[in-house]
């Protein structure tokens, strides 16, 4: 739950309240775009400066590996 709790303050944070959306379809876009941002670009202290993408095994194959 924490995870959860965390990644939405900063979803709210960083996007959601971050600035005034003319439409659910624009912000929509936004939250799509700002999801790849937070899994593949920006650093997280938690894992040492690290994207949460990085810590994918290879193993895993039912998400992306790298953003193109």
């Amino acid at each position: 739950n924490g995870k959860v709790e965390r990644y939405n303050r900063t979803l709210a944070e960083e996007l959601l309240y971050a600035r005034e959306w003319t439409s659910e379809a624009q912000r929509t876009n936004a939250i799509t775009t700002w999801n790849i941002h937070y899994n593949y670009h920006r650093a997280h202290t938690a894992i040492g400066n690290q994207p949460p993408a990085t810590r994918l095994h290879d193993s895993v194959a039912n998400v992306m590996t790298q953003n193109t």
